[in-house]
């Protein structure tokens, strides 16, 4: 009796293939019926999403480099410039309008990331106000999910901002030296 069972169960898995296998066929050249269209268009927003998660990846590698800073730690500062580096380099373009300016956007970023991997405090926080500017412009660009602020902090080399998740100021120029010199620019949605 189990082998009848299986054998009826075989015969019509391999009819339902069938079927399916030449309903396929049926379809090639047909026109794109609206569901389809939906399952294109969820593919390409899928793919927008995944290069949202690497514009959010450089963020979260940027804001740690930041917090770095905040602390007047060098080493962390460093590792956190080499993890933001990487993050630039991996972000795919070519599903964002503006390519080129982007492209020189990151590729100028990527090289402050790289100096500041390499440096001491001093040297890095000098890095670190060309690169806030890039992710300013980065931003601009891919824009965002999350609230960000731009921060300034007028007295750091002229007149310096720098971005944060936060309202509260927490200066990365001037670490614990002036931790909360500074004021928020403008809110970024």
């Amino acid at each position: 009796m189990k082998t009848v069972k299986r054998s009826i169960a075989t015969i019509t898995l391999a009819t339902i293939m069938v079927v399916s296998v030449s309903c396929k066929d049926e379809k090639k050249g047909a026109e794109v019926t609206p569901i389809e269209k939906e399952m294109n268009d969820t593919k390409a927003t899928s793919m927008s999403a995944s290069e949202d998660v690497k514009a959010e990846a450089i963020l979260s590698d940027y804001f740690n480099l930041k917090d770095a800073l905040v602390a007047d730690d060098n080493s962390k500062a460093k590792q956190s410039g080499l993890l933001l580096s990487k993050s630039l380099q991996s972000l795919d373009i070519a599903n964002y309008d503006n390519k080129n300016e982007l492209k020189d956007i990151i590729e100028d970023a990527n090289e402050h990331a790289e100096h500041i991997s390499e440096s001491d405090i001093d040297h890095q926080r000098e890095h670190f106000k060309i690169l806030s500017k890039d992710l300013i412009d980065m931003v601009a660009v891919t824009g965002t999910k999350v609230t960000l602020y731009e921060q300034y902090c007028p007295m750091y080399d002229g007149g310096s901002a720098w971005l944060s998740t936060k309202e509260e100021v927490r200066n990365p120029y001037y670490g614990s030296q002036m931790l909360t010199c500074g004021k928020v620019q403008r809110e970024i949605n």
